[in-house]
């Protein structure tokens, strides 16, 4: 049976490709079209559909996620999001298309929904830890400018929504939708696919995952990576419309002194040293799979263990793990009966909370 291994490296990423195809001759038919886009690589894969009628609507898919891609850059002058951030600088009503109106809406409720442990209005925050850049360096801020930011508390209740306009009330907000944008584009991308048709589809972007149908006869099957190795450690089973979500201190990050810092920062804090290992979240079928998969990774990263259960069930989520930053693995009484493991951690135990 295939599967795919997900990472936020290169060099595991372009396993994916290989593993998926490989060994599948006699099964269905598979036809896969790659990109890059925000920052990771795009593999969408469709099963038992001629080439001829995949590859018209997977390029137009890829294009919509190279467009999006551009859209929603949280650094590059030309995107809008950054003419955005510039009008809520200069605390200015500014107007965006209702694509971007849309999603902004979005941001806010599912930042409400996160308590605040996802929050896309704190971009100068990732900024100043050097994370708005392709390549950054082991150096991190400067402690008055921390302190001083963090004192602003942007967050996604100053923004004023209204009638496809735009404004902050805390000039210091500034969107980085880094943390939803993969989850809302899986949506989108899976809605394209049944427009036209296509029932049985795997759309990875960047390691995070939507199923749709199955491949052949048989479900598809997806891979956890291990954290502090480049291997799969457990194969979960994706059934029609479900998405997998993690997000993990292995993929953007730098060590300094001995301290470990990752693009996970917390919103509360301004602190960028690792909370875990990883968060995994999988989500069963729903019109915004993908998007609740991506967001709810995040407040279940930094939020205490006891309170899992109860931040899971704001995204209506019942199946979560979480690797500790000693390893230790812990996961709600479903997502044991999902997870078939590899590379079993020493120490693996349950989640409280969480219904059976």
């Amino acid at each position: 049976m295939c599967c795919l291994k997900i990472s936020g490296m290169m060099a595991a990423l372009a396993l994916l490709g290989s593993l998926l195809l490989s060994g599948c001759e006699q099964g269905p038919t598979l036809w896969q079209q790659e990109s890059y886009v925000f920052g990771t690589r795009v593999q969408i894969t469709t099963a038992d559909v001629p080439e001829s009628v995949a590859r018209p609507v997977v390029s137009a898919a890829l294009a919509d996620l190279d467009r999006w891609h551009v859209r929603l850059h949280a650094w590059r002058d030309d995107s809008e999001l950054t003419r955005i951030n510039r009008a809520l600088a200069q605390d200015q009503w500014t107007r965006t298309d209702p694509e971007v109106f849309a999603l902004l809406r979005q941001a806010q409720q599912m930042s409400s929904a996160a308590e605040g442990l996802f929050n896309p209005a704190i971009g100068q925050l990732v900024a100043l830890w050097g994370f708005h850049a392709d390549s950054f360096a082991p150096i991190t801020p400067d402690p008055a400018a921390l302190r001083r930011l963090i004192a602003s508390a942007p967050q996604m209740s100053d923004v004023q929504l209204d009638g496809g306009q735009v404004r902050s009330r805390n000039r210091n907000v500034s969107f980085d939708l880094g943390g939803m944008a993969k989850g809302w584009a899986l949506d989108r991308v899976a809605e394209r696919l049944r427009e036209a048709g296509i029932k049985s589809a795997l759309i990875n972007i960047g390691g995070n995952i939507l199923a749709l149908g199955s491949k052949g006869d048989e479900p598809w099957k997806v891979g956890l990576q291990a954290p502090r190795d480049n291997q799969a450690m457990a194969v979960i089973v994706l059934r029609d419309g479900e998405a997998l979500g993690t997000s993990g201190d292995y993929q953007r990050y730098f060590e300094l002194n001995g301290v470990r810092y990752c693009h996970l920062i917390d919103p509360r804090t301004g602190s960028a040293a690792c909370q875990r290992q990883a968060a995994t979240v999988l989500v069963e079928n729903g019109l915004d799979a993908g998007l609740r998969s991506d967001v709810a990774s995040k407040p279940l990263f930094f939020a205490p263990r006891t309170d899992t259960a109860r931040l899971a069930a704001r995204f209506d989520i019942r199946d979560v793990m979480l690797v500790e930053t000693d390893g230790h693995a812990w996961l709600s009484p479903r997502m044991h009966q999902r997870v078939q493991w590899l590379q079993r951690p020493a120490k693996v135990d349950t989640l409280s909370g969480f219904p059976s």
